[in-house]
């Protein structure tokens, strides 16, 4: 009974020490984007797929609406540039390809009714390696459909925060 207890006792103090270092060193996870605009409207063109990507952001880790028409919007992002790309990364030694590279880069800007930039022209490109093999054609098709939805995703939110640390910025330095 009490080797029982003891070893239980080790278990948890095995298991809250790395959780204790986490909270020590001040981490957390990513939480709302704080953006001071309540309405957004999202203009350019962008693909369909990166469009949702960025109103599911906007409406999901924000408290900020999108809006359709860019007249009712406190701030206009502008899509300038959405470019999706794959690489050949790799060739194995019987000459079949092995690996690719994907990317994404989108372009875009922010700015409020008035027309002072809160972003000016920026990019953000992003890529992801993976393993390729001729017998998993099917399937790896599904995998680069995938990666490419995460990316998209990701982006989504690199491009609320560019534009929320601008804001800050700009608010700092007047």
């Amino acid at each position: 009974m009490r080797v029982n207890s003891l070893r239980r006792a080790m278990l948890g103090l095995i298991a809250t020490v790395p959780l204790s270092g986490l909270i020590a060193c001040g981490f957390r996870l990513r939480g709302m984007v704080d953006l001071p605009f309540k309405v957004i409207a999202i203009t350019g063109n962008p693909s369909p797929p990166l469009r949702a990507d960025l109103q599911t952001a906007i409406l999901t880790g924000t408290d900020a609406k999108v809006a359709i028409n860019p007249k009712d919007a406190d701030l206009i992002l502008e899509i300038t540039n959405d470019i999706n790309g794959r690489e050949i990364l790799a060739y194995n030694s019987n000459g079949q390809v092995s690996a690719y590279r994907l990317n994404i880069r989108v372009g875009f800007r922010a700015y409020d009714l008035a027309g002072a930039e809160i972003v000016p022209e920026a990019e953000i490109y992003m890529t992801r390696d993976m393993d390729f093999t001729v017998s998993t054609v099917l399937a790896t098709d599904v995998q680069i459909q995938q990666f490419l939805t995460l990316m998209r995703k990701d982006l989504a939110i690199q491009i609320l925060r560019r534009v929320a640390a601008a804001r800050a910025q700009q608010s700092r330095a007047f």
